[in-house]
Parts: structure tokens; sequence; C-alpha cells
């Protein structure tokens, strides 16, 4: 029995924190997981620098409320939860995912949550589990699952190479040479190719 885990930023969406980092015109926030491999020191960078600019939940889900899923999104997880079960694993919030969700259809996703203080402002955030779509992707295999894995980032990278089948999806050109051997693709319906080639 097959299932795919996707990443959602970068793949399905744009990512968030560039998006806000636009409208707020702070180029720090800039900084993702394609920059940061360690999440946790990303997010306190972030948290912080908010703060400094006394930024709340508020301000990035007006942000989030304007963005729309990428180009042929909707369509290849229309087409892919026709053929097989999808989960997205991401590293976002569910405060930030639900919108995204809604114009996805209302897939399935594992991601984390935010601590945010009375005033609205971010404190914290609460990780789902240890190394969440490694540990997922673990789990569904354990419970008889064959996994097909897509993300397009340093953290994704685990559960690309512990599936039966991974790729790289619009990745960065420094990810796609440190792993030559992971099949990249830049367009969804190449993707959904290879996805149909390997269920």
């Amino acid at each position: 029995m097959n299932i795919v885990c996707l990443d959602m930023e970068g793949v399905l969406t744009p990512e968030i924190w560039i998006e806000f980092s636009k409208e707020s015109g702070i180029p720090e926030l800039k900084r993702t997981t394609r920059d940061e491999p360690d999440y946790d020191k990303l997010m306190k960078y972030r948290i912080d620098i908010l703060r400094q600019h006394g930024l709340g939940l508020k301000e990035i889900q007006a942000t989030i409320a304007r963005i729309d899923p990428l180009p042929g999104a909707k369509e290849f997880m229309d087409e892919l939860r026709s053929l097989t079960q999808v989960i997205i694993l991401s590293d976002t919030f569910l405060e930030f995912a639900q919108p995204l969700m809604k114009k996805l259809g209302m897939p399935t996703i594992f991601c984390n949550s935010l601590v945010v203080d009375e005033d609205g402002f971010i404190v914290g955030h609460k990780m789902r589990c240890e190394k969440s779509k490694l540990t997922t992707v673990r789990g569904l295999q354990s419970i008889g699952f064959d996994t097909i894995a897509a993300g397009d980032s340093f953290n994704d990278l685990g559960m690309i190479q512990a599936s039966k089948a991974g790729f790289l999806f619009r990745s960065t050109e420094q990810i796609k040479a440190d792993y030559p051997n992971i099949p990249a693709y830049e367009t969804f319906d190449e993707l959904l190719a290879a996805i149909k080639k390997a269920l």
C-alpha cells in the first residue's frame, strides 16, 4: 500500500516567510530551511526579528490570506489524490497552513504549532516530534505503507532518502549537486509522472 508524502512550502505553495519578508520589507526573514538546516535555530532567529519589529501572528496571517498555491499545485494534488493517499509533511505551523489547505482542497497535513502570547506575539514553537518528516515516514512504514516522498529543502532529505522512491522538486542547485543520486524535477507534470511510475 502506497502513500505519498509531500513538503508544502516551495513545493505546493510559496515560501510563507519569503512572502512575509517582501510584504514587511525585512530581508532577514527570507532565510528558510534551504539556507539553514537547523530548524530550531532558524525559528529562534525569526522570532527575535519579529519581536524587534513589533510584528505578531496577525500580521503574518494577513500575508498568508493573500497567498495562493503555486500555479498547477491544486490540479496536481487533485490528480495525485485520485490515484493514491497523500499526506503533506511540513515544518510550517497549523496557524499558517490552514488557509492554504482550503485552497488546495483540504488535503491531510501533519505540521507543527506556534506558541503565541496574550499580545499576539510568537514566543516559541512546538514541534510535533523530533525530525518530524523522517519520523512520520518511518512510522507510516512501520504500519505497512510504502512511502514515496518529494521536497525541496535540507529538512526533506531524510524522508526522501528513507522512502521507496524519493524526489527533489524545485530544489536549489546546491542541494541537487550535493545529492546527485536523487532525481530532481522542475514541473508538476514531471513529478506526477515519476510518482505514477513508483506507485
